[in-house]
């Protein structure tokens, strides 16, 4: 390593010019990364809705799919737009009650289904499918195209046009969100530091990080929407404290030593050995997202992980060469140190350790109780602003027709006329089911022969039939999934392949995998950290203690979503503990390091923490409070739940992490102390 930091500081403008020279390939990486709007698109591929979502696309054009509802019964005027529609690349087919009507079929002879779910008074419904899928770059443009074309977005019901709002929604805040976290940070930076113009290059280091990783992701192919809003923000929070550990070591080498250059040659080397066993247990925890069935967490994951390689590479390089570089101007705007000495904090946690010990202990059924009771949602529109165009449209369509969840069901297509018309005839008579179309249900032979055949090539192909129903329960409700379930078994009764397809299966399918992944994840980062740091620190007994504090914070930090009466998206609650875990147990691994060293030396166990409380209480504050400032002003800022809840928890977690090393967990390695020297190996030698 005395190599490698020799090199740096020798070359140090190189390697200024190279890092500036490769933000262009990053530049054009990050602008040309695709983004993922439909989180549904990370389900598991091997899944039956998902299989029925490639049939629908494959054999029936179902893909994707709109409702438009045309405020006129005017023929003449409806079949025009129809015209328009059609013309759209990226449209497949277009229908209405006109097109029935235009056959010469007189209103009376449709079946009651088809009238009350296509026609309400002075107002028709037009329904146009699309050639490819939902998230596909054809499609969104057609939708956009759809939207213009009718002259009303909120006319215009489409998960497509759900993700659109959210992309301009989200891009339209994403700068923002940068901005805001840079500014708060360089208010903890400037506190955090003894020089006025540090933070601009501390947070430069770490912005150059952040354009390395956005511009990589462009390998992966593409990133949700989701991971794109979050890990700039993330990666200032976790590696802001990298560069101020570097620093101080700096500021400490050079005034014990003449050459500044040696100097910052010795702090890397020490620097590196100090964060590499943090830096290890972040990277682990964000890799264990990478367990999630929902890829969702891989593609956070490993983004997240190369912040925390990019992050760590750069602090060792690219930050010490801007220092040795612009030396003279950090010198010119020094001031005195605002940070305080914390010493009544330090104090306290001393003086009434038996007594924090027992509130622990009473705490830890309450916070057991939220932590296991917070409420989560799924329904991916759930907290969207009401403004949105498609809200209003959904909206609509549930008022006049009683559109709510419509679902398709796909059989082989040599099921006998009879098995289909029990089979409707069963699912009829659940409850909130509005109507059930099959293509042996739709009136007698003669009348389907005189229906158009945009219409009956929707609900009919060479090797599968559709059943379309609606329900009347809300999509992700449990209401809808159990009656999603009992459908389901209905259909595998008359076919064993069937499938029930549609946004209310998927949701279902994604409530059961996102339940299997909050216990995977959780319990994956903990072993994953655990080994990391039974090597790091060299003992048995202190992972289990610092595992338990964090994880006692995490359950805190959800329990207050519980005693707030704040409901969580579902990603927010798998995630955030794994990321909270590995953030944060960097605070833990410092104080019970310098408590070790103090230990080593000292015969008395308060003393020694007494000690230790002073030199890390204020690394720990100005590493927490970088991470809380990262991440506040996005979750206050934005308008996205799921990236507001995200950053809201991380925030808390950030602050609650931190309270629980400088007051509960010295409580915790005081009680222990004896149990933790005979479990651990080279007392006092463990970086």
């Amino acid at each position: 390593m005395k190599k490698i930091a020799d090199f740096i500081t020798k070359n140090n403008i190189l390697i200024i010019i190279i890092s500036f020279i490769l933000l262009i390939p990053a530049y054009f990486g990050f602008v040309n990364t695709k983004i993922n709007y439909n989180i549904l698109m990370y389900l598991p591929k091997d899944i039956d809705t998902i299989k029925g979502e490639k049939i629908l696309t494959e054999d029936f054009g179902l893909g994707a799919y709109a409702f438009v509802i045309v405020d006129t019964d005017n023929s003449k005027k409806i079949l025009e737009l129809e015209s328009k529609i059609e013309k759209i690349d990226g449209v497949d087919k277009v229908f209405s009650l006109v097109d029935a009507l235009g056959t010469t079929i007189p209103l009376d002879m449709l079946p009651e289904d088809i009238k009350q779910v296509m026609f309400d008074d002075n107002k028709t419904i037009v329904f146009v499918t699309f050639r490819n899928t939902i998230a596909s770059n054809e499609t969104v443009k057609a939708v956009e195209d759809l939207r213009t074309c009718v002259g009303d977005a909120t006319k215009v019901s489409s998960m497509a046009g759900m993700l659109i709002d959210i992309r301009n929604l989200s891009e339209n805040e994403i700068y923002v969100y940068i901005i805001i976290a840079v500014i708060l940070c360089s208010i903890i930076l400037i506190v955090a530091t003894d020089s006025y113009i540090m933070p601009l290059f501390l947070l430069g280091n770490i912005g150059i990080a952040i354009l390395y990783n956005m511009g990589t992701n462009y390998f992966m192919g593409s990133i949700s929407y989701v991971t794109k809003a979050i890990s700039a923000v993330l990666q200032l929070g976790v590696t802001t404290d990298f560069s101020i550990f570097l620093y101080h070591k700096y500021l400490e080498k050079k005034n014990s030593m003449n050459d500044k250059r040696e100097a910052m040659s010795v702090a890397i080397q020490e620097t590196f050995k100090s964060i590499i066993g943090s830096s290890l247990t972040t990277f682990a925890g964000f890799l264990a997202l990478c367990t999630m069935d929902l890829t969702l967490g891989t593609d956070i994951g490993v983004v997240m992980a190369k912040g925390v390689m990019f992050g760590l590479i750069s602090v060792l390089t690219i930050f010490p060469s801007l220092i040795l570089t612009f030396d003279k101007i950090i010198e010119k705007t020094k001031h005195n140190a605002f940070l305080p000495t914390f010493k009544s904090i330090q104090n306290f946690a001393l003086k009434y350790y038996k007594i924090i010990i027992i509130v622990f202990v009473v705490l830890f059924i309450p916070v057991l109780y939220g932590n296991s009771n917070y409420k989560i949602y799924y329904k991916l529109d759930e907290k969207m602003p009401d403004s949105m165009a498609f809200k209003a449209a959904n909206k609509e369509l549930a008022e006049r027709f009683d559109l709510i969840s419509p679902e398709i069901i796909i059989i082989d297509k040599n099921i006998k006329s009879n098995e289909v018309n029990k089979l409707v005839d069963e699912i009829n008579k659940m409850d909130n089911i509005t109507f059930v179309l099959a293509p042996n249900s739709i009136g007698d032979s003669e009348f389907r022969s005189l229906l158009p055949k945009s219409f009956t090539e929707m609900i009919d192909s060479d090797k599968y039939q559709l059943i379309i129903l609606n329900s009347t329960f809300e999509i992700a409700s449990d209401e809808l999934n159990n009656q999603v379930e009992e459908i389901d078994k209905l259909v595998k009764k008359y076919d064993k392949n069937g499938i029930v397809a549609g946004e209310g299966p998927l949701m279902k399918d994604l409530v059961l995998t996102a339940n299997h992944d909050f216990n995977m994840v959780n319990y994956t980062s903990m072993i994953v950290i655990f080994v990391i740091m039974l090597f790091v620190l060299q003992s048995i007994s202190l992972p289990v203690i610092l595992i338990f504090a964090i994880e006692f914070a995490i359950y805190t930090n959800m329990a207050c979503a519980y005693y707030f009466g704040t409901t969580l998206p579902f990603v927010a609650s798998i995630v955030v503990g794994t990321i909270q875990l590995g953030a944060t147990i960097d605070y833990a691994i410092l104080l019970s390091t310098k408590y070790l060293d103090e230990r080593s030396k000292n015969d008395n166990k308060e003393e020694a923490m007494k000690s230790a409380l002073s030199t890390s209480i204020p690394s720990i504050i100005t590493s927490a409070l970088s991470f809380f400032a990262a991440t506040i002003g996005v979750s206050l800022y934005t308008q996205v739940d799921m990236i507001g809840s995200i950053c809201m928890l991380l925030a808390r977690g950030s602050i609650i992490s931190m309270i629980v090393v400088i007051i509960v967990l010295p409580s915790l390695l005081l009680l222990f102390d004896k149990i933790i020297l005979k479990t651990t190996r080279k007392v006092g030698e463990v970086d």
